[in-house]
């Protein structure tokens, strides 16, 4: 497959700050999604509690502390994510495109799932997805991969279909020039 000059990705090459700031601003939202909700409303797991299971105040207190990082990254994420799209806004060239944000939001979101997954789940075993659900722990750990791979997969496919980010043919012979 030949790749033209000015795409990225198989994407228009001025989307790619766009699509950067949606994939880091994803990462963001999706660790806040797995902290808020699968760590503190359904209480699945914490950061740390297959190394040190919270059933003492001591080590549930541990876990809140490490929880706590884990949400001071994901804070930084999102900043950061958001101070890419102002920038990514101000360039002329970049597509003020609300579809291939929301498709590189939702692929960050999956690239968290698959690094986290990997990472924490596996590599290291600091915690599982829900290892007192019912079912295995490695499938619940396997369906969050799994999650991440759609998310990434989907978001893309959402990007794709953006005129604004796709090229828009064989013929179109590199003039990448935005509408008036």
């Amino acid at each position: 497959m030949v790749q033209r000059a000015d795409t990225w990705l198989g994407l228009r090459e001025r989307t790619k700050p766009l699509v950067r700031a949606g994939i880091v601003l994803g990462i963001g939202l999706g660790g806040f999604f797995d902290g808020i909700v699968l760590h503190q409303l359904l209480q699945w797991h914490h950061m740390l509690s297959a190394w040190t299971a919270p059933t003492s105040v001591a080590n549930l207190r541990l876990n809140v502390l490490a929880d706590g990082f884990f949400h001071v990254g994901t804070y930084l994420f999102t900043i950061v994510g958001i101070a890419l799209l102002v920038r990514a806004w101000q360039r002329p060239a970049v597509p003020r495109s609300g579809r291939t944000l929301v498709g590189s939001v939702i692929a960050g979101w999956g690239a968290f799932n698959l690094v986290e997954g990997l990472v924490n789940h596996q590599l290291l075993g600091i915690h599982h997805v829900w290892p007192a659900g019912p079912g295995s722990v490695l499938l619940w750990d396997l369906a969050f991969l799994l999650s991440g791979a759609v998310f990434v997969a989907g978001g893309y496919a959402v990007i794709r279909g953006d005129e604004a980010a796709t090229p828009a043919s064989r013929d179109d012979r590199g003039t990448d020039e935005q509408p008036t």
